[in-house]
């Protein structure tokens, strides 16, 4: 009674789960790659329209912007080299040729997507801040005039 509702195709179940965790990561890379573009082109933004700041207060706060996007880049980096080592191992399991435990794997899997978890958070709380400093320097330097002229 107790086991009732199992099937006796834990095998394939298995195969399902890596082929769910598959598509999964694949989709965790595939947002990886376009973080990776919208960072790359608020870096180009902001190194076209430096040139108009003038006052120092607004160049420390585009300094620092500048910084967070730098450190975003390289944990956008980082974060897409292991989804794609991650990848592999996932392929491994499906091919039946898993190289770790699936404890192991499974300890990996809970890292990565609380590290990718955390970029997330921290991708949308530096776009607010640059939206932010954004609207307040193009206030401050009358920015908006030089750009409709």
């Amino acid at each position: 009674m107790g086991n009732s509702g199992l099937t006796s195709n834990t095998s394939e179940e298995r195969k399902t789960n890596w082929q769910e965790l598959y598509i999964l990561v694949k989709h965790w890379r595939s947002d990886l790659e376009f973080y990776k573009d919208d960072i790359r082109f608020l870096q180009q933004l902001i190194e076209k329209y430096l040139i108009w700041i003038t006052k120092k207060e607004n160049l420390d706060r585009v300094a620092g912007i500048r910084k967070k996007e730098h450190d975003l880049a390289i944990s956008c980096y980082e974060l897409h080299q292991n989804t794609t080592d991650h990848l592999g191992v996932i392929a491994d399991f499906l091919e039946g040729k898993g190289s770790i435990s699936e404890s192991e794997f499974l300890s990996r899997h809970g890292k990565l997507e609380t590290s990718m978890s955390d970029f997330v958070k921290d991708f949308r709380e530096s776009r607010k801040e640059v939206f932010k400093v954004t609207e307040y320097v193009m206030d401050s330097e009358e920015l908006q005039n030089i750009l409709d002229s």
